[in-house]
């Protein structure tokens, strides 16, 4: 049996480091929840907190597609707008809509509706967030995600 400088065998060593890095990302992100604040102020990283709230309506969490169909994005943005204009002038209600397959960037949006084409099989993370007219995250952040899957 393969073992870590610690004792531990490979399996757990690796579970143990997988459980870490999502306790750091979940931390990190404020739990994924991305409430937005319920007020507009200026954190201590000087970004502003927005009011906005997002709720993500398609896909669904665990939901499955055939490779080859094209995945719907539906999201519902609530005490905020999206504005099409990138500007330093930036208030915690005006915004864009980033979204996310996987963590890398797919799509920087300027409206609610969105489609998926030709995500390879398997499962995905989909996130979805508002951020500031400049393009730079609210603190804190303002971001949903759900898990999807797509099959042969």
């Amino acid at each position: 049996m393969r073992t870590t400088t610690m004792g531990l065998p490979r399996p757990r060593a690796l579970l143990a480091l997988g459980l870490a890095l999502v306790a750091a990302v979940t931390v990190a992100c404020g739990g994924g929840g991305g409430d937005g604040g319920t007020s507009p102020s200026t954190q201590s990283s000087g970004r502003p907190s927005s009011p906005a709230k997002l709720t993500i309506l398609s896909p669904t969490n665990g939901q499955s597609f055939k490779a080859g169909q094209t995945i719907p994005v539906n999201v519902k943005l609530t005490g905020a707008k999206i504005v099409r204009q990138t500007t330093q002038h930036i208030t915690p209600t005006t915004g864009h809509l980033h979204l996310y397959v996987d963590n890398a960037i797919v799509s920087m949006n300027y409206q609610t509706t969105n489609q998926l084409k030709g995500v390879k099989p398997g499962v995905h993370v989909m996130k979805v967030e508002f951020v500031a007219a400049d393009h730079l995250p609210f603190d804190p952040r303002v971001i949903q995600a759900v898990t999807f899957q797509v099959t042969k």
